[in-house]
């Protein structure tokens, strides 16, 4: 069945037998609306092409691949989260759907080295304090420190080569601007639905370069 498909079925189910439990799921698959995000302050001044961000600290719950495709590896790390917020948990509790799901990439050396890729949703307000602790091995809580990330953001459907011409765009700009930062490990993060079509978000981060007076 195709996106637009489903969509038309789901309409039709709502008009019939509609409310606001799934009202909000239609919303949340298709629209990727009301979903929580992590918090973060920005500058009063922000720069043309890029978007300074100072996360707080959060936990999110992550999963570690190996491997050498961006995008292989995101669909595996997310179908292993995907069952955990599901309630393969030891709580067995159903955990509300997140944005973004982030990919913190840690390159291999050399041209044939594996990739490390985690993938993490960040853990819901209502789950902070004691997030349901992972079934399955591969997966764990990941408490973040508060971070700044610098963050360029691109529409439609990402890809491992959309990313990297995004990060490079990216990077290019923090040195026109003298901006310290660090070139690895970098971020991709998407906040949308496969099954949305138009209007989608994506972005692409690097993180602050702490000098040696930050604390």
């Amino acid at each position: 069945m195709t996106p637009f498909n489903s969509l038309a079925l789901l309409c039709v189910t709502l008009v019939l037998f509609g409310n606001a439990t799934m009202l909000k799921a239609v919303k949340q698959v298709f629209l990727s609306s009301g979903l929580q995000t992590p918090q973060f302050t920005t500058p009063e001044k922000q720069p043309q092409d890029y978007e300074v961000r100072t996360y707080e600290a959060a936990k999110w719950v992550s999963t570690t691949v190996n491997g050498t495709s961006l995008d292989e590896s995101r669909r595996t790390g997310f179908r292993r989260l995907f069952k955990y917020i599901q309630g393969d948990n030891a709580d067995k509790v159903k955990v509300e759907m997140t944005a973004p799901v982030t990919c913190r990439v840690d390159p291999g050396d050399g041209p044939a080295c594996e990739t490390r890729f985690t993938v993490s949703f960040f853990v819901p307000e209502e789950h902070r304090d004691a997030p349901p602790s992972p079934s399955d091995s591969d997966v764990f809580v990941e408490p973040r420190d508060s971070f700044t990330a610098y963050v360029r953001t691109y529409g439609g459907f990402s890809n491992e080569t959309l990313a990297r011409g995004e990060l490079l765009q990216l990077a290019e700009s923090l040195r026109r601007d003298g901006v310290p930062f660090a070139e690895r490990p970098y971020y991709v993060a998407g906040y949308d639905s496969p099954f949305k079509l138009v209007n989608r978000r994506n972005e692409v981060w690097l993180v602050h370069q702490k000098e040696p007076t930050d604390t």
